[in-house]
This record gives structure tokens, C-alpha cells and sequence, in this order.
């Protein structure tokens, strides 16, 4: 049985780096690194939002091998309150533009970034988040 989204982990070829530019967008630092052979920061990992899911940041040399060379596949949306100011703000941090805005129905708004080390970022405005937020701070 599926019981939630646990961590989605993106990767990097400068572990440092990425995990200095998400912890500027995210406003917390990484809460655990895993060094590599060589010492170097091979994995690190964050707390994000309400549920505290998880990010990951790998060493790209730990990817698994596959057919993709630059960004694709599945996208994970992550709630914001504001996606105008989300995505501007991505965009001034240096993301590139993957998918614009764009207006769903029932209130649903979505936009992907590619983050500035080849990832695909998803942000959206999804009601029904916030209302099973609402139920369980109201249980």
C-alpha cells in the first residue's frame, strides 16, 4: 500500500552547491550529509514543509544509468501559496522556465522549473492540499 510521498531526490554534480542553493530557497539548511569516498559531500538532505517530506541532493556519479541526458520524466509538485512570486523567485535564483504557469480547473495551477543543476522542480497551487491540511489541524 502507498502511504505518502517519502523523498524526492534530485541530482548534482556539485553536492555543495546545490545544497547552498536549495537551502536559500527552502529557508532551512540540509538536516544530513552523507560523505562519499573521497570525503565530499555525496548526498544531503532537507525537511520541507507542512509534512516535512524529504529532498535529497546525490552526486550525480550515483545516478543510475538510463536513456534521459538533460531533464524529464516524472515531476513532483510541491504546494505553494503564491506560484507567481514562487516562480519569479526561481527564475531570479537562476532556474530556467520548464513549463509556465498554467491555469488548471477547480482552482489547481501549475509551473516546472529546471533548477540550475538540471533537475525539474514542479510548483503548483493545489487546493485539495491545503484542505487536507485543514482536517488535520482541525482533528
Amino acid at each position: 500500500m502507498f502511504r505518502g510521498f517519502a523523498t524526492a531526490s534530485f541530482y548534482a554534480d556539485d553536492v555543495v552547491k546545490a545544497r547552498a542553493w536549495y537551502a536559500e530557497l527552502l529557508g532551512v539548511e540540509a538536516y544530513y550529509e552523507m560523505a562519499g569516498p573521497d570525503g565530499a559531500p555525496a548526498y544531503v538532505e532537507f525537511r520541507v514543509g507542512d509534512y516535512r517530506h524529504e529532498l535529497g541532493i546525490i552526486d550525480r556519479r550515483y545516478a543510475p544509468e538510463g536513456p534521459f541526458t538533460g531533464p524529464g520524466g516524472a515531476v513532483v509538485f510541491w504546494h505553494v501559496d503564491d506560484l507567481p512570486a514562487t516562480v519569479e523567485r526561481l527564475l531570479r535564483m537562476g532556474a530556467g522556465e520548464y513549463e509556465p504557469i498554467t491555469e488548471r480547473e477547480a482552482g489547481f495551477a501549475t509551473a516546472s522549473v529546471t533548477d540550475p543543476f538540471g533537475n525539474v522542480l514542479g510548483v503548483m497551487h493545489n487546493p485539495h492540499y491545503l484542505e487536507v491540511l485543514r482536517s488535520f489541524r482541525t482533528a
